[in-house]
């Protein structure tokens, strides 16, 4: 495939979209809460009041507001639809056509908070285009980075912009990504890996889920540009069996990748191979720990090894291997897009760009959010998250999973950056963010969290 065919499938996209698109959050919080009957009565809607050729109704990802859904949002008003119910689907679709009685369900504000205060890098695209097709993702650009580093650039200069992008390794530890990646690359041999971590584990964290599931071609393009800038010539994405929805549409977009050329042989008319294949955990907490996911995708079992020599030396059945969690690879090709002194732009000096959190606890507004990095936990538990329910009042913040440390209200002023963090005797984690009130006993979280890692 040449460059010109690219855009030729995107422009033709976006020519076929409707002037409307109604958007259903498909993703498996909404899910559980049956959206997938909503989206089907408000197709049923748009057949019955003869709007088929200006309306269309698109299963997306997660929109982030979790604690409200299933939400419906409008496009090009974007006006939002907070817990939608099957029995109101056809209400929103009488009103577009200009026929409702004004019972539709209650609106969001797309203005709160909790939506302004974000920065939206890797999920740009979630909640905008339907995970299952990748049409709608090469039509908002997709794919064209990976055209741009195997045409425009060497594997050097890709190392080198993702360097100086600042990105750190967003599956906890925060090593530098093009730090990693300089150490793979500069590895002698013929045969190396890539691995995506999906294995997220710590209590109250979706992020990886969130992102497999709305947009997996971002992280699959993400995926192939580190194996370029490497040399490694197959990948791997580990998944949790928890997570079915996203293996499924892992599965479809790997498949839909192979058809149009953008993975397997000679991508881009170009000597560079590259396949994904899929493996799914058995759950282990244990396993999300790099050489434990190793001797577990070697068929073994998921046990850490002792270090060195680390995965970058000799990882994968004695290879050199890259391993990097879904968020990680996620940040790719926006900042190949953009570049790295727009990524770096934004964040700390020592933490750059952005970090989703999975807002959980007692916190009025629950869900995703991605937000640059030195905004305070005060800006996001009482600004974005709304604070506790009911007037209560926060007692601390948990962040960093079972690994990580509780910090007290009185330091919820605290930046949001892997440094900040560290000195309050916490951590960033994988993402978790867990907010208690003053009825939480911490004996009891304490109890929690080493019960769950001894089991």
């Amino acid at each position: 495939m040449e460059l010109n065919e690219l855009l030729e499938i995107g422009e033709k996209e976006r020519a076929r979209q409707k002037q409307t698109r109604v958007y259903c959050c498909t993703s498996t919080g909404c899910q559980a809460a049956s959206s997938m009957d909503v989206k089907k009565n408000m197709d049923k809607a748009v057949k019955d009041g003869g709007l088929s050729d200006r309306v269309e109704i698109v299963g997306v990802g997660c929109m982030g507001f979790c604690g409200k859904g299933p939400l419906v949002q409008v496009d090009p008003e974007e006006t939002l639809y907070e817990e939608v119910t099957p029995e109101q689907a056809a209400s929103i679709i009488e009103t577009i056509g200009g026929n409702g009685n004004g019972a539709t369900p209650a609106k969001g504000d797309i203005n709160h908070p909790f939506f302004a205060r974000q920065m939206r890098v890797v999920r740009e695209n979630t909640g905008k285009i339907d995970p299952e097709r990748i049409e709608e993702y090469i039509a908002v650009g997709g794919y064209e980075s990976l055209y741009h580093v195997i045409h425009e650039m060497t594997p050097g200069e890709v190392v080198e912009e993702i360097s100086n992008s600042g990105l750190r390794g967003r599956g906890g530890g925060g090593f530098p990504t093009g730090l990693k990646w300089a150490t793979v690359a500069k590895m002698p041999g013929d045969r190396k890996y890539v691995i995506c971590n999906g294995d997220e584990g710590d209590p109250g964290a979706f992020m990886d889920r969130s992102i497999l599931e709305s947009d997996p071609h971002l992280v699959l393009e993400g995926m192939a540009i580190a194996a370029y800038a490497v040399g490694a010539n197959r990948g791997f994405i580990y998944v949790r069996a928890e997570y079915p929805l996203a293996i499924q549409r892992l599965e479809k977009a790997i498949k839909q990748a192979k058809k149009y050329g953008l993975l397997g042989s000679q991508i881009f008319d170009s000597p560079f191979d590259f396949k994904i294949d899929i493996r799914i955990g058995a759950g282990a907490f244990v396993c999300g720990e790099e050489t434990a996911l190793i001797q577990s995708i070697e068929g073994g079992r998921g046990n850490p090894v002792p270090r060195p020599p680390y995965p970058a030396q000799s990882g994968l059945w004695g290879d050199p291997t890259l391993i990097n969690n879904v968020e990680s690879f996620a940040n790719i090709a926006p900042i190949i897009k953009r570049g790295a002194e727009w990524y770096a732009n934004s964040g700390t000096e020592k933490s750059k760009g952005t970090k989703i959190f999975a807002l959980t606890g007692k916190i009025e507004n629950n869900g995703l959010i991605e937000v640059p990095m030195g905004i305070t936990l005060r800006e996001i538990v009482e600004e974005m998250g709304g604070g506790v329910p009911d007037g209560g009042k926060v007692k601390a913040v948990q962040t960093g999973g079972p690994s990580g440390g509780c910090i007290p209200a009185s330091m919820l002023d605290t930046p949001v950056d892997y440094d900040s963090l560290t000195k309050v005797g916490s951590m960033m984690g994988s993402g978790g963010m867990v907010v208690m009130d003053e009825e939480t006993s911490m004996v009891e979280v304490a109890r929690f969290y080493m019960e769950f890692c001894r089991e």
